[in-house]
């Protein structure tokens, strides 16, 4: 596998034979609203470094081609597959129905901490994040299987979306590297 740096990543763009190289992880990242660009592109870095199978950017706000997200990414974006979509509880109820696990990142009285989570992750799965300020839509956190929250000792209540997004998803590339034989998650049909 070839690695290109900042400034090759900037200039280069994937011809479908070397984009069809990639080996993807069973990961996928869902942004609920994101809206900060910055972060945009830190997840598509994110997204990247991961070899995430897919990124699917929902709700209103900005996507590629955006010269501020290109900037913060990159260039990564070209890499990553990935996807703009209207909705993120319809995006959600898709990949349930193909059997991805959903896995939250977001304060709540459901929460588990971070610590807990290699024992319960399932895969393929998808994490999902939330609005810089309003965090993931009561409707989108109701259907995951599971909510975690990673512990903040300062005075700040909470963490960078991206920042807390990377904790999360490389608790998820470490548990599938340690457990490669973990048995895939059946299919479910989602009903409402």
């Amino acid at each position: 596998m070839f690695k290109l740096g900042a400034k090759d990543l900037r200039k280069t763009r994937p011809t479908p034979e070397t984009f069809k190289t990639i080996k993807r992880n069973p990961i996928y990242l869902v942004l609920d609203r994101v809206i900060d660009t910055y972060n945009i592109g830190s997840l598509f870095r994110l997204a990247d470094a991961i070899a995430a199978e897919k990124m699917y950017i929902c709700g209103d706000t900005e996507y590629p081609p955006s010269s501020r997200i290109h900037k913060a990414a990159v260039g990564t974006e070209e890499w990553v597959p990935w996807e703009k979509r209207d909705s993120a509880i319809e995006t959600e109820k898709e990949l349930k129905a193909k059997g991805v696990y959903i896995i939250a990142v977001e304060q709540s009285p459901r929460s588990i901490s971070i610590s807990n989570l290699s024992t319960k992750i399932q895969f393929p799965c998808a994490i999902v994040v939330g609005n810089e300020t309003d965090g993931i839509s009561k409707d989108v956190l109701n259907l995951a299987d599971i909510i975690v929250e990673l512990p903040m000792f300062g005075v700040n209540k909470s963490f960078n979306v991206w920042g807390s997004c990377a904790v999360v998803a490389y608790k998820a590339l470490e548990s599938l590297i340690l457990h490669p034989y973990r048995p895939q998650r059946k299919k479910k049909i989602y009903q409402e």
